[in-house]
């Protein structure tokens, strides 16, 4: 079954960490950040900005902050960064530690998208902004295990039910910043 409204790409990521978060961002929707963000959410916001506000490159070939959708997949978000000259598309972030399946998964959608709106994507990769480096990911079509597990998750959110759901570690409870909100959270008070 398909879902109807197009999953968002960035919903990809949060929906590995905890389906129940996607619905307490889009509860907060365009309430002030500051009033429930931390300090690492907040400072990678301002990574985006300038992709955000069209200000990273002047460049003609240098697609930046656009909205994309991927019909294939039933997905919609935007991009950060693609350069249609060398067909390599960036991912910015705050700072990376680890390179999360979410990650990909997210930066997958975003070539499937632009590979449907007719661009050549030749390269993906993330670009760590603090420590100013570069990560490699491997095209789709090049990483079996990561792409089936690309199409599982897509399955997961379109069967998941809330009702049903209990979270699995405690670890991310406790990370999570809508934790003090959540009627199942495994963190003890």
């Amino acid at each position: 079954m398909r879902l109807e409204e197009p999953i968002s790409i960035s919903n990809l990521n949060d929906f590995i960490f905890c389906p129940i978060s996607i619905y307490f961002h889009n509860l907060y929707g365009n309430v002030n950040t500051l009033l429930f963000q931390d300090t690492a959410q907040i400072n990678g916001s301002f990574v985006h900005e300038k992709v955000d506000n069209n200000e990273y490159s002047d460049e003609k070939s240098v697609l930046q902050g656009i909205s994309v959708y991927c019909e294939q997949y039933n997905l919609i978000g935007k991009i950060d960064v693609f350069n249609t000259q060398t067909g390599i598309l960036t991912e910015r972030k705050k700072k990376i530690t680890t390179i999360y399946d979410g990650y990909i998964f997210q930066l997958y959608a975003q070539c499937f998208a632009l590979r449907e709106m007719g661009y050549t994507v030749n390269e993906i990769r993330f670009y760590s902004f603090d420590d100013n480096k570069t990560h490699r990911v491997e095209l789709p079509e090049n990483d079996e295990e990561m792409f089936s597990k690309f199409i599982k998750l897509l399955g997961d959110i379109e069967a998941f039910n809330a009702d049903l759901f209990v979270p699995s570690t405690i670890a991310k409870c406790e990370k999570c910043i809508y934790e003090p909100l959540c009627d199942r959270s495994m963190e003890e008070d």
